[in-house]
């Protein structure tokens, strides 16, 4: 077992990320003591990750441990990724708090954006998450994971693109699936496992180019490809208008009398820019449990 100390630029407030993680039911952690262990493969091997705060919000410290010392560099890496760790948020909070989002940057001072630990699994939990609200898409999620994934020392670890590539449709759907549903997750897992879609070579390619390549996938649209840009690669400046529960968070915060227009959510949006994804993220976090 090894351990390494990393300390974070602040504010960085790491109970906002378990809180939200916690929401899960897969997720393996404890927020008294703020520790979270994050099932990653590494080579294709099963590697448990533990992460805890020792720090604090304005002093933001972390202790990153796993078993597997040959993979200790690109662990290392991977968590700093996944939690977002070499994302100043001093900047994105000072642009912030001169807009009309002021109260709310200052509610959640310190929350980054939290990617998945995997960009395949990013791409099927969106697919997954489709036109369910979010308490059914969580049950949902856990239902696969159970079915086709692994428990590795407490820890479970979604199924692989060749896993699920083997599976029949009714396979899918006999977790409540809908058909449609359980043919986009399967079709798409082959296109990863026969290596007709390369998704870490997407990290190179601009939001555009990613748009246009994931779109004529089957079962994938614009809100799909959004959040995958969001939760997957963590670009900084996604704004989903189309999403109801984006509509419903602007409308509350700022007091309007109906839901948005995509006109005015075009003209607020502007002055959120460069950083659209943490305004996105912050509203949807603004309405959460409703």
């Amino acid at each position: 077992m090894w351990q390494e100390k990393i300390q974070v630029q602040p504010p960085y407030d790491f109970s906002l990320v378990l809180q939200k993680l916690g929401q899960q039911p897969l997720v393996c952690m404890d927020l008294n003591e703020q520790w979270i262990r994050v099932p990653m493969y590494i080579e294709r091997e099963p590697v448990v990750v533990s992460v805890q705060s020792i720090g604090s919000r304005q002093e933001p410290c972390f202790l990153v441990s796993a078993d597997q010392a040959k993979f200790k560099d690109e662990i290392i890496e991977r968590i700093a990724t996944i939690f977002q760790w070499n994302v100043p948020l001093k900047p994105i909070q000072e642009h912030f708090l001169q807009t009309e989002l002021r109260d709310l940057f200052i509610r959640f001072e310190g929350m980054p954006l939290m990617l998945d630990v995997d960009l395949y699994f990013c791409l099927l939990k969106c697919i997954i998450h489709q036109q369910v609200n979010m308490t059914f898409a969580y049950r949902l999620t856990e239902r696969f994971v159970k079915q086709f994934g692994m428990e590795k020392d407490g820890v479970w670890f979604y199924p692989q693109p060749e896993t699920v590539a083997s599976l029949h449709y009714d396979d899918v759907r006999a977790l409540q699936f809908s058909a449609k549903k359980a043919e986009y997750i399967i079709d798409l897992s082959k296109m990863v496992a026969e290596g007709m879609l390369d998704l870490n070579e997407l990290a190179s390619q601009s939001d555009e180019e990613i748009m246009k390549r994931l779109l004529p996938i089957r079962g994938v649209g614009p809100w799909t490809v959004q959040n995958f840009l969001l939760f997957g690669l963590g670009r900084p400046n996604i704004f989903p208008k189309a999403d109801l529960g984006l509509q419903k968070a602007m409308q509350r915060l700022l007091a309007l009398e109906k839901k948005p227009t995509m006109e005015q959510m075009d003209a607020m949006s502007e002055r959120w820019k460069p950083y659209l994804s943490y305004a996105t993220f912050y509203l949807w976090r603004s309405i959460e449990g409703e």
